[in-house]
């Protein structure tokens, strides 16, 4: 059996990135976010907002002090 994502309207997208509804639709003009076209309309997968998110986390870099000596 195929699992089925939860649809998410460009609204609900926006509104879980914390954006305006501008951004969500330059991705998906930009082809750099998953979407389904349902008719006239544009859903976007609950798990392509997790995986957008993901790709686009940046981890801190965890540097030992003595690495942070000044050299001169």
């Amino acid at each position: 059996m195929v699992s089925v994502d939860r649809l998410l309207t460009v609204q609900e997208v926006a509104q879980a990135l914390g954006t305006t509804v501008r951004f969500p639709r330059r991705l998906i003009e930009e082809r750099r976010i998953t979407f389904v076209k349902v008719g006239r309309h544009v859903r976007i997968p609950e798990s392509a907002v997790s995986a957008f998110i993901a790709e686009h986390t940046v981890r801190p870099v965890t540097v030992r002090p003595a690495v942070l000596r000044r050299v001169a």
